[in-house]
Parts: structure tokens; C-alpha cells; sequence
């Protein structure tokens, strides 16, 4: 086995397809407006755990059936303290992660040589966003402990009815785009850089001083920790082109926007059903910008930019259009006009990377942050920002100690 822990096996143990136990009437749940607006692809997420001390135990439909769900044990001959946490190309795709081959979710349980155990599931994006999955995370999380539902989940679709007559803004029709405006996929060149997937560690302390020089002096609120990330990494990607003609070409933004709050508004009832919805609620505004200016402008500039052009998705109105706007280009599916960089776990595709900062789960304020890029981007990041993103380790989430 590797020192760096990518080179171990996984022994598949068992699969089984796990259903309710009582009887459920079959049904077909309809896709939301905002749900149409996702691909046909598959998230996966995973949690690592120690061995417990002293412990040795006509539009698109769902069709709710109790099929039940893909469910694989497996054993895998590495230390939750070797695992390489860094690069998950190498240690959890196509190993720990399961692939989603029938239903909406496959879930893998890997047994660790240390007693510890990896959970990880992948589902179909078109049926939950992140806020849904750790919905449905934490309710499992209650259930195996035996405690009550802290919140039980709504597939109420008529939250998201559009409105008769429907009424959107120009502008979401340079957002989104039926799939049939869009170019034939290109064909991968010989050569071609790769998208790699890293995993990184940066302190509140960083993240602190990212606001601080994402802020411009004439602003009067501080950027929030989201903007100022996404500012740096756009001013990365912008930076790590090599191109003619510099001065003209765009290099695109996209931060995904949660729309439940928005759609409340202050409506009690509404903040209600829309805390327990179960679906996808989501927009992807973005912004479009020379690269040159990217390159050469302050981080307190771009910081603007990111802030603007998010600033126009973070209302009752947008949410109101998009879902309006959907229903006005039905049945034919749609997507976001592609961006270069998408600040959420998010593939669509060809030369598009993704980024998705999750908590730290062992110090307050501390994130983690997941990169899927081009791999002279994250070179170049690892490059010139090393003091503030750290390769994730087990140290950083207090696994050494696994045994």
C-alpha cells in the first residue's frame, strides 16, 4: 500500500436492494420547474468514521414505487489516518463512492482496516439540491439513533407553481438556455488538461483576510466569506489563461443561490413549508468579465462583480421568473449558459470546473473546500496561494488518533 493511501483495494461484500418495510401505495411525484433546470447527473457525498471507542457492533415524473435503494458493504485494506483525503480522485472515486446504476440514490459502506468506516452516497441531482440531501443526511442520522424526525420532509410541488399569466426578466434568457441552443459537446483534444478533483483546508484566520482585501473601500458591508472566495478563485482562473487576445476574451462566474428563504419573504407560513421542501430550489446566477481585467484589477473589484451580479438572484421576484420562465420553455429541458467556474459541486461539462466550501467539522469558522478544475488551475493555485490553501489531512479533522 501507498504512503500517500490512493493505492488500496476494495473488497465488495455484499448488495442488496433495501426498501421500506410497510407497504406504500405506488405513485408518481411530478419534477418541479426548478428541478427541470438540472442534467441528468449524479452527486456523491461521503463521511468518514472512527471505530467507536469500547465499541465492537409530460413533464418529468418520480415514480415512488418502494424499489428501494442500491446498498453495498465493502472492506478496504487502508487506515482512516492513510486515507489521501487530498486527492479524492485517487482514494474515493470509483472506490469508496458508489455508482448510481438504478433509482434516485445508491448508498457504499466501507469497512476501514482500522475498525473506522467510510458512508458514502450518490444521488441523482435532479430529485435534491445539498440543502434536500443533508435533509434527508440528518433524518437518517435520527432514525439509526432511534430519536423523532426533527423535520419531516415536503414534496409539496405546488410550492413552485407557476403563475398564470407567467411573467419573467430578459435576463434569464441569457441565464438559461434550452438545451437545443446549445453547441454540439466538443470532441477532447489529444493532450487536453484534465479536470482533477482536490480537497483543501483554509482557516477562518484566511478566509478573514480574503473579506478583508475583497472588500473595497467605498463598500459599506463586508464581503461575506462566499463572495470573497469566489472573487480569488475568478481572478485565478482568469489568471491561469494563457490566450491571444487577453484583452477581449470572458471568463464567466457562476455561485449557486438557495432560493427557499427568498421565496418566503417573510411569509411565516411559506419560511415554514419551504424549510421542510424536499426538491431542488436553486439558481445559478454568474458574471461575465474580460480576462485581462480579472488579472489586473484589485480582488476588492471583482469582489464588487461577484457581489452584483449575485445581488440580482437574492429576490422573490427571480425565483417567481425562473420557475415562470421554465414553464414558458416546457417540455424542452434547460441548463445554465455555461460559466468557466461554478462555485458549487456542480458538472456541466466540457472545460468547466466546480467548487464547493463545506464547514470544518472539527473548528468553528474553518472551511473545507472541494476543487474540480482544469489541472493548470489548481497548480496554479497551489502555486501562488499555498498559505492559504492547505492539502486536507487527517489531521486536520482529528483522525489520527483512528486506531
Amino acid at each position: 500500500m501507498s504512503s500517500s493511501g490512493g493505492e488500496f483495494m476494495v473488497t465488495m461484500r455484499r448488495k442488496e436492494v433495501v426498501a421500506a418495510m410497510l407497504p406504500m401505495q405506488k405513485h408518481w411525484l411530478p419534477l418541479s420547474n426548478l428541478d427541470l433546470l438540472l442534467p441528468p447527473i449524479d452527486v456523491a457525498v461521503f463521511f468518514c468514521y472512527k471505530k467507536p471507542r469500547g465499541s465492537a457492533s409530460g413533464g418529468a415524473e418520480l415514480l415512488c414505487n418502494n424499489r428501494g435503494v442500491d446498498f453495498l458493504e465493502a472492506y478496504a485494506d487502508v487506515k482512516l489516518q492513510d486515507l489521501n483525503l487530498y486527492n479524492p480522485d485517487e482514494s474515493i472515486e470509483g472506490k469508496l463512492a458508489p455508482t448510481r446504476k438504478h433509482g434516485v440514490l445508491s448508498v457504499q459502506v466501507t469497512e476501514l482496516k482500522c475498525g473506522g468506516i467510510v458512508v458514502a452516497c450518490t444521488f441523482d441531482h435532479r430529485i435534491a439540491d445539498a440543502y434536500s440531501t443533508n435533509m434527508f443526511l440528518v433524518s437518517w442520522a435520527e432514525m439509526a439513533q432511534s430519536k423523532p424526525l426533527s423535520v419531516i420532509p415536503s414534496f409539496r410541488r405546488s410550492l413552485l407553481n407557476p403563475r398564470h399569466p407567467g411573467s419573467y426578466a430578459p435576463s434569464l434568457d441569457h441565464m438559461y438556455v434550452p438545451i437545443s441552443a446549445l453547441p454540439p459537446p466538443k470532441v477532447p483534444q489529444p493532450g487536453a488538461d484534465p479536470l482533477i478533483s482536490r480537497l483543501y483546508y483554509v482557516t477562518a484566520e484566511k478566509l478573514s483576510l480574503l473579506q478583508t482585501l475583497a472588500t473595497s473601500k467605498s463598500s459599506s458591508y463586508k464581503r461575506t466569506k462566499l463572495e470573497s472566495l469566489s472573487a480569488f478563485l475568478w481572478k485565478m482562473v482568469a489568471k491561469s489563461a494563457h490566450m491571444e487576445n487577453a484583452n477581449q476574451k470572458i471568463c464567466k462566474m457562476s455561485v449557486v443561490v438557495d432560493g427557499r428563504k427568498r421565496l418566503s419573504c417573510g411569509d411565516e407560513d411559506m419560511t415554514t413549508a419551504m424549510a421542510s421542501y424536499f426538491g431542488n430550489v436553486l439558481s445559478f446566477p454568474f458574471g461575465e468579465k474580460i480576462v485581462n481585467d480579472l488579472k489586473e484589477k484589485p480582488l476588492s473589484w471583482v469582489g464588487d462583480e461577484v457581489h452584483d451580479f449575485l445581488e440580482a438572484a437574492m429576490t422573490k421576484e427571480h425565483f417567481l421568473g425562473l420557475i415562470d420562465w421554465v414553464e414558458a420553455h416546457r417540455p424542452e429541458p434547460a441548463t445554465l449558459n455555461m460559466p468557466a467556474l461554478g462555485s458549487y459541486h456542480f458538472p456541466w461539462g466540457e472545460e468547466v470546473g466546480y467548487v464547493m466550501p463545506m464547514p470544518s467539522p472539527t473548528v468553528d469558522g474553518d472551511w473545507v473546500v472541494y476543487m474540480h478544475l482544469l489541472k493548470a488551475q489548481i497548480e496554479l493555485i497551489e502555486t501562488e496561494a499555498a498559505d492559504i490553501f492547505s492539502p486536507l489531512t487527517a489531521d486536520h479533522l482529528n483522525l489520527l488518533n483512528a486506531d
